[in-house]
């Protein structure tokens, strides 16, 4: 298979019916040995400002001297724009191989699903010292919660895939607040009802809370 190929079979995986979940993901990962657990991730989630905040924790690390690795989403331009290590981007043989690598493992997972599994399994193989990782969708269920990150970060919670993450920004900064995990720092700007969920998530996780503007 060429890289072409592969891209126009990982399209044709996408879908306007978005079904969250990390059972397909967490499947998928079992079988290729969860590259996921070897992995010094920073989550970043939000509604607004999660490439920004993405790009910058990306840079500041880079120009630190560490190799890192970043795994965002939508592209602009290629798919290749999704996974990169310091300044390079994956390349189409390693699309090609990463893929062909997970390729009998996968059963019914989604596009963003497999190709969140073949970010882990590039950024292990390549032993990168950090990843910076944005959430695709909501948080709670979305593919990338499946790591025990180093720090997590929620930029901000506003009204947004209300149909998916529910109508009310409480229920949105709910589904934002399921990254949190226990014992791991939080940093977030959100404010008023959003923080007021975010903050009780965080106690009852024992996750210390950064509050941007305090800080």
């Amino acid at each position: 298979m060429n890289c072409k190929k592969i891209l126009k079979y990982l399209y044709g995986l996408e879908s306007p019916e978005i079904k969250l979940g990390l059972t397909n993901i967490q499947n998928l990962l079992d079988k290729i040995g969860n590259p996921e657990k070897n992995l010094k991730c920073i989550h970043v989630a939000g509604t607004n400002g999660k490439g920004s905040v993405c790009a910058m924790l990306f840079y500041i690390l880079k120009e630190a001297g560490y190799k890192v690795g970043l795994y965002t989403s939508p592209h602009l331009k290629s798919f290749n724009e999704r996974i990169r290590i310091n300044k390079h981007f994956i390349t189409d043989k390693e699309i090609v191989g990463y893929f062909l690598k997970i390729k009998p493992y996968i059963t019914k997972q989604s596009f963003f699903e497999i190709t969140t599994a073949m970010a882990f399994l590039y950024f292990k193989e390549k032993n990168v010292d950090f990843v910076v990782l944005e959430v695709g969708l909501g948080g709670r269920l979305d593919a990338t919660n499946v790591i025990t990150p180093l720090v997590s970060v929620i930029t901000n919670v506003e009204l947004e895939h209300t149909e998916l993450l529910g109508k009310t920004i409480e229920s949105i900064a709910f589904e934002k607040a399921g990254i949190i995990k226990n014992n791991v720092p939080i940093v977030t700007d959100a404010k008023s009802k959003a923080l007021k969920v975010i903050k009780k998530i965080a106690k009852g996780k024992n996750a210390l809370l950064f509050q941007v503007k305090k800080h």
